[in-house]
């Protein structure tokens, strides 16, 4: 879902099938005026598309002429062809306006959804406040096509693990998200719903009355979406966007990126989240949603952060144990969930991920006989090397580890902010590349932890609503929540709060002095 004018000029129904919007009819017996917006131009990435798919649709019509009701399949693989944007064509950082403007894939018609009643770009009646979201859902036009969308995609699952609810936590995208995610949890109990509350890096448009909307919608999202999902994890590359202070944005040892690119920062996080979900989308999962999101979120910690190492660090003459030993001191993932600059080497549970390692790298490679660095180069599998690894930092924690051999493909439109001393494997080499490899897939190693330090980051979001005065925002209450109504999230956050404290002896003043 998004709000009209935000595709551009991908078209609401997709290019999957040919099918165009019926235009109405008219009745009108009169004089017409007609005035036509000119299509939006298409950047070189998209351009390239175009010309790619015309390539394939020939080849097809080719083929079907000479074989009557046969396709043959096409000699060349156009579609997997690589896309060269290095040289020739302009660099997508300068091009990309929104989402749709480095779309690869083809969508099916019932896919996009798009909010006719507020405008992307509009600087008035902005979808700004919790309250839009939901007021929108209470339309009964609105919740029709939602939910006929909806059945349309699940009576086509042979096995329905759950749902993934991606949302942006700080608009009224927040409150249309929690009366969604309500939905599924009533009309298909006991399925898994892992839903992941988004923010940007930075703002380009802000002002401290946009800061406390912001803030505002943060904390009932928050308390909402965790409140009816399995479990909400919420993701960011700015580690304190959930509040006022502003913070830099996080670092990557190999990664140079603009946080200020929306196209940059969702390259990071949508790497982070394909490869934490891995264990249970594989054609044979080793465990299914309901499962992973059961033991993550024990005793009403459904609220949870997300970690990640992009590019994992693998050498192309190294081994896992080798980078590990190396990590012995210091975990090797960046926090990607706001919790501010607080660092805890504690968590009730975990999920860890590691992708793009082969089953050679996975052990030691040292001749028998011979003794490793560490314990991790005696482990026999790379499931134990991990384990291992994980029970040194985390060693009364519930862990689930797995490892895919299968890399993340960085290819087209995936921006190269890569350091030149990866070779096109994602592997470091020790030394600088020719510009002109790109690189085309990395491992990724990810971690999903039920941590302690949700205690502070909660307490201290509690802290700096309560003092605000709400009645100064009358537009965000007028939107539809109650002032009483807030209050109660407030407690509720407080309650979800508490739930992560380890120290139960700490009494209440100590606490609160924690939040300074």
């Amino acid at each position: 879902m998004d709000l009209k004018g935000s595709l551009h000029s991908l078209k609401q129904e997709g290019a999957l099938y040919g099918i165009s919007q019926t235009e109405p009819a008219l009745t009108w017996r009169g004089i017409l005026t007609v005035h036509k917006e000119d299509p939006i131009k298409k950047n070189e990435f998209l351009q390239h598309l175009d010309r790619l798919g015309g390539e394939v649709h020939s080849n097809r019509n080719l083929n079907s002429t000479a074989f009557q009701g046969e396709e043959r399949a096409v000699p060349v693989s156009l579609a997997e062809r690589p896309l060269d944007l290095s040289q020739n064509a302009t660099r997508l950082e300068s091009s990309v306006r929104v989402w749709s403007d480095y779309l690869r894939v083809h969508l099916h018609p019932k896919t996009i959804s798009v909010i006719q009643q507020y405008n992307h770009d509009s600087s008035s009646d902005r979808f700004e406040a919790f309250g839009f979201g939901e007021r929108l859902y209470r339309d009964p036009a609105f919740l029709d096509d939602l939910e006929d969308r909806l059945h349309f995609y699940t009576e086509e699952c042979d096995y329905l693990q759950g749902f993934h609810v991606l949302c942006d936590l700080q608009d009224g995208f927040a409150g249309l998200s929690t009366k969604l995610v309500e939905l599924l949890k009533d009309e298909y109990g006991g399925k898994g719903i892992f839903t992941c509350g988004f923010a940007p890096t930075s703002y380009m448009d802000t002002s401290p009355v946009k800061e406390v909307y912001r803030l505002l919608n943060s904390v009932m999202g928050i308390v909402h979406l965790s409140s009816r999902s399995s479990i909400f994890c919420p993701m960011s590359l700015n580690r304190n966007v959930l509040g006022r202070k502003r913070i830099s944005p996080v670092t990557f040892p190999h990664v140079i990126y603009d946080a200020s690119l929306n196209y940059h920062s969702s390259a990071l996080l949508a790497t982070a989240l394909e490869t934490l979900t891995t264990p249970y989308r594989l054609q044979s999962p080793t465990v299914s949603l309901t499962q992973l999101t059961d033991a993550l979120n024990f005793s009403g910690r459904k609220v949870i952060t997300a970690s990640a190492s992009v590019p994992f660090p693998m050498r192309d003459t190294g081994t896992l144990p080798d980078v590990l030993c190396d990590q012995y001191a210091t975990l090797p993932w960046t926090r990607l969930s706001p919790c501010g600059e607080f660092k805890e080497a504690r968590c009730f549970a975990q999920s860890v991920v590691i992708r793009g390692v082969s089953s050679e790298q996975q052990v030691s490679n040292l001749p028998p006989g011979v003794k490793g660095a560490s314990s991790l180069h005696s482990c026999p599998t790379g499931e134990e090397v991990l384990s291992t690894f994980l029970h040194r930092h985390f060693p009364a924690t519930l862990s689930a580890v797995h490892l895919a051999q299968t890399p993340c493909k960085v290819t087209a439109p995936y921006p190269q902010f890569f350091t030149p001393s990866f070779n096109k494997q994602g592997q470091l080499t020790g030394s600088s590349l020719p510009s002109a490899s790109a690189v085309e897939s990395i491992p990724v190693m990810t971690a999903l932890q039920s941590s302690p330090v949700l205690h502070t980051v909660l307490r201290n979001l509690y802290g700096e609503v309560t003092r605000l005065n709400l009645r100064k925002f009358s537009t965000f209450l007028s939107a539809g929540t109650e002032l009483d109504d807030f209050k109660e999230v407030l407690e509720e956050l407080r309650t979800l709060s508490q739930c992560y404290k380890m120290n139960f002896d700490l009494d209440e003043s100590e606490d609160d002095s924690d939040m300074e």
